[in-house]
């Protein structure tokens, strides 16, 4: 699952200039005489097309925002452990001390 991510963060910005470069593939050319039955179709065809790719684009939008938000959680919880391993730490010598202060007062 970690490997995907920087994967996904180089392609991400690419996918916005694919769906631009595809846009113009499916206009109409206006030298092209058809049946209209087909004429309406390629319409249709070239609606759609269009209609995906915005999609795409808006997709690949919110998913840059989505993987920018699990890095900075990423990162937030990296601190997080980082300051409760410090605690731990904190705590066993605390323990340990303890301990020795007990095991001293016994035998005084």
């Amino acid at each position: 699952m970690a490997a995907i991510v920087p994967i996904l963060k180089a392609l991400l910005p690419h996918v916005a200039q694919i769906a631009t470069v595809a846009i113009p593939a499916f206009t109409k050319k206006e030298d092209v005489k058809a049946d209209p039955l087909i004429a309406q179709q390629i319409e249709e065809l070239q609606a759609a097309a269009t209609r995906n790719a915005e999609s795409i684009h808006s997709l690949a939008d919110k998913l840059q925002q989505t993987i920018q938000g699990i890095e900075l959680a990423a990162e937030k919880l990296e601190r997080d452990m980082t300051r409760m391993r410090r605690l731990l730490m904190l705590s066993w010598s605390l323990s340990a001390v303890a301990i020795i202060a007990a095991v001293v007062a016994l035998y005084i």
